[in-house]
């Protein structure tokens, strides 16, 4: 790890602000405070797309020193690289994963290479940070190469996905973790609200009774569903290529590397990674990819279905449903006073339709691949690492701001419900449906109730038999009623 002495002289460089570095393109100048190199600067000039630089998904910088780490410690054990400098590498990886030099992951996260400046932008500052815990300026790379020694044994085309499936598992775990609270969320407002009557809706149409808090439990059900999705999803996103090396056939890594860096990968980041059978194919391969995309549209269809729901239910309030109160969050109009919008299922809504549209760039990006390799994979990531991470901040809001602070609009619910002419499907098993279609012909003509068409009016049913099958619990569970 870096003494305080390092960190400061790091933060305060040398007499002059520049240093000089060169590869096979040339020289370039480099700040003295960072520590990326040449490869990374170029990528700087040369990308500048969605000026969202890689630092801004710190899951991939902590996976990135999870694989460096690994393949050092294999490339030690296999005899291929100094042990002390091994360790030191080592030590410089510990300090990437705990997230204290993201800043000097400046590469944006789409890129041309396939990820090529990403892995170096990982090998430079690895690199420059053991230079300079061992006494060394920075850009000395005779002592610490980032090619030679750093990125020793591997490739950018088994680094880079590896990396990438890594960080894709802490994000989807973060995701999960988020759905479960939002599930729970929904579930607390299920219970709070098991006794309100309600109107149940196909079409938009009225349909039969129903209780409010089955309708938040159905929510809460088809969400956790989606966490089973994901984590099946998981599955294929633990399968790892590290060790192809450049296309899979291995070039260049001492014999059983690939078996024990995806051991030692196991062992450092405590998830269930396997070698693929096949590292040919798993280097051109991204089914998983697509597959996990699949999921996410999937979760954030059925998420965007229901904040649909709760902008109907709490529409009005008073020419709407009006069924619940969302929690008043800010003045909705700059024109209508005392207008509120529901702001959250809108931005939740929007969300989604990023998470939709992100999972065609996928598809269409993993089938431009091209014989043994994908250059196509960083836009892949961005387009996962933002949807997961859109979505998991997008739920963590509808539940904080939105579903913890509804409230039911009891009264007005079961009102609506016994003004209702779709109650009268209730009665189709005493009076058979002819009768109850020709009841609610006349109700909608007349602005009768079905109550006073059927027990005052034609007497069709007695006092008792409304009670029994009209009341609130047999409307919310209903139970059938046998023609005598």
């Amino acid at each position: 790890m870096m003494t305080e002495d390092v960190k400061a002289k790091a933060s305060n460089g040398k007499a002059t602000p520049y240093r000089k570095e060169e590869d096979f393109l040339g020289e370039i100048k480099i700040p003295n405070q960072a520590y990326y190199g040449v490869q990374t600067r170029r990528a700087m000039d040369n990308f500048q797309v969605t000026g969202i630089p890689i630092s801004h998904e710190p899951f991939m910088i902590e996976a990135l020193g999870y694989v460096k780490k690994a393949a050092a410690r294999a490339n030690v054990k296999k005899g291929v690289l100094d042990p002390e400098l091994g360790q030191k590498i080592e030590e410089a990886c510990d300090l990437i994963i705990s997230g204290r030099l993201n800043d000097h992951f400046c590469t944006d996260l789409i890129q041309g290479g396939a990820g090529t400046s990403i892995n170096m932008n990982a090998n430079e500052v690895i690199a420059n940070v053991v230079l300079e815990n061992m006494g060394y300026d920075k850009g000395n790379y005779d002592i610490c190469h980032p090619n030679n020694h750093v990125n020793c044994s591997q490739s950018t085309n088994d680094v880079y996905p590896t990396a990438f499936r890594i960080a894709l598992l802490l994000r989807i775990d973060a995701y999960i973790k988020e759905l479960k609270l939002l599930a729970n969320a929904m579930a607390a407002k299920a219970r709070e609200f098991r006794h309100v009557l309600k109107m149940g809706r196909t079409q938009l149409q009225d349909a039969v009774p129903m209780s409010l808090g089955d309708e938040f439990k159905g929510w809460s059900i088809t969400i956790l569903e989606e966490v089973d999705r994901l984590s099946d999803s998981k599955k294929l996103i633990q399968e790892i290529n590290m060790g192809a090396t450049a296309i899979g056939t291995k070039v260049n890594a001492p014999e059983g590397y690939p078996e024990l860096v995806t051991r030692y990968l196991t062992e450092i980041t405590g998830l269930p990674l396997k070698i693929s059978e096949d590292l040919i194919e798993a280097t051109s391969d991204t089914g998983a990819y697509v597959q996990l995309s699949g999921v996410m549209k999937r979760s954030a269809v059925k998420i965007s279905k229901i904040c649909n729901d709760l902008r109907l239910l709490s529409s009005g309030p008073r020419t709407g449903l009006n069924e619940i109160n969302l929690p008043r969050l800010q003045p909705g109009s700059s024109i209508m006073p005392g207008k509120v919008n529901p702001v959250i299922p809108e931005m939740v809504n929007q969300t989604a339709y990023y998470v939709i549209g992100a999972d065609v760039t996928v598809t269409m990006a993993s089938e431009a691949g091209q014989l043994q390799l994908n250059v196509m994979e960083p836009v892949i990531a961005f387009s996962l690492f933002t949807s997961i991470q859109w979505m998991t901040n997008a739920c963590s809001a509808l539940r904080s701001k939105c579903i913890d602070g509804i409230t039911a609009n009891e009264d007005h619910c079961r009102e609506m419900v016994m003004n209702s002419i779709g109650i009268v499907t209730l009665l189709n098993p005493l009076l058979g449906y002819k009768v109850c279609s020709s009841i609610a012909k006349e109700a909608l003509e007349t602005g009768k109730s079905i109550y006073d068409l059927t027990v005052k009016e034609k007497k069709l049913v007695n006092q008792s038999q409304w009670d029994q099958l009209f009341s609130p619990d047999n409307l919310m569970n209903p139970q059938y009623v046998q023609k005598a």
